[in-house]
């Protein structure tokens, strides 16, 4: 999910159509849901019942000690293996709305999507709260995982797994001060070929790992030529375009393909697959940051216990 999640948002920053679309679609639905559904009053009054749209604010409720507290999920919340037995309501572009207030919940959670702010404000006219974070920087999640502690009652465990996130970020970079900076692709897609670019979470994991991406310029998720890839010629290809249900590795498209066949990375075997999971803005984005520090360095680097 984490990779779908990633190059989903590099396809937004291509094109805002498709949105306005999902846009249009769920100001219809909830517009019909006003005049179908009495008002539910405030959920401050109630006993908390969440719903989680991403795999991210998911995790982290069953980190924090909270996972009790869900009624619901999104098709992708499938870590840890309790959230498969919560019913799903939809997908993280596509949450079906009346399925959300069907199971009557207090607060409905995510990270920000392409539903925007139609969806948040369908749902308080309900009576529902809302809390969909901002989670493209490491200081993001963080934040996310402090106020969505705050927000069900758990504080005091949300704030212990921030600080566990924030405590493996110091370690690493201890580990990697005054090592020579690898030159980092971080690659999305092979056709069209979609790197990871400057403002972008993984170039802030590349950063934070002791790389440097190549890419400067361009946006979040830009759309490169072959040509400027044979001049980039990166020191390490790090595969974001493989998952588990890929048929074919990043490694096993490009190795004979004309143009990747000549980069140094390529030649020497340099193309690593970074673990889906670990990529999710979540509880678990401190080990997420060692695997990609481990890929890029090609060394053990193991966070602390």
């Amino acid at each position: 999910m984490a990779r779908r999640h990633l190059r989903a948002r590099a396809r937004r920053a291509r094109s805002a159509a498709p949105h306005a679309v999902k846009r249009r679609s769920f100001h219809l639905a909830l517009v019909a849901l006003a005049f179908s559904a009495c008002s539910r009053g405030s959920g401050k009054d109630k006993p908390l019942r969440v719903v989680s749209l991403s795999p991210s604010t998911t995790e982290t409720m069953f980190a924090i000690g909270a996972g009790g507290l869900l009624v619901g999920r999104s098709r992708y919340c499938d870590y840890p293996k309790e959230a498969e037995a919560l019913p799903v309501v939809g997908g993280y572009a596509d949450p079906n709305v009346e399925a959300i207030v069907a199971l009557a919940p207090t607060l409905v959670v995510g990270a920000r999507g392409p539903a925007g702010p139609v969806l948040e404000e369908g749902l308080r006219a309900h009576g529902i709260d809302t809390f969909f974070p901002e989670t493209e920087s490491l200081d993001g999640i963080t934040r996310m995982i402090e106020e969505l502690g705050r927000r069900v009652g758990h504080e005091a465990e949300a704030k212990r797994v921030a600080q566990g996130i924030e405590d493996k970020r110091k370690a690493l970079a201890a580990l990697v001060a005054g090592r020579p900076k690898k030159r980092v692709l971080f690659v999305f897609d092979a056709s069209p070929i979609v790197v990871a670019g400057p403002g972008s979470f993984p170039d802030e994991l590349v950063r934070l790992a002791g790389g440097e991406n190549v890419i400067t310029r361009g946006g979040a998720y830009p759309t490169i030529g072959l040509e400027h890839l044979l001049a980039l010629d990166p020191d390490v290809l790090l595969d974001g375009a493989s998952d588990m249900r890929s048929t074919k590795t990043l490694r096993e498209r490009v190795e004979n393909a004309p143009g990747w066949r000549e980069l140094r990375a390529v030649q020497k075997g340099q193309i690593r697959v970074v673990g889906s999971d670990v990529l999710r803005p979540g509880p678990r984005i401190g080990d997420g940051l060692f695997a990609v520090a481990r890929a890029i360095h090609g060394e053990d680097l193991a966070p602390p216990p």
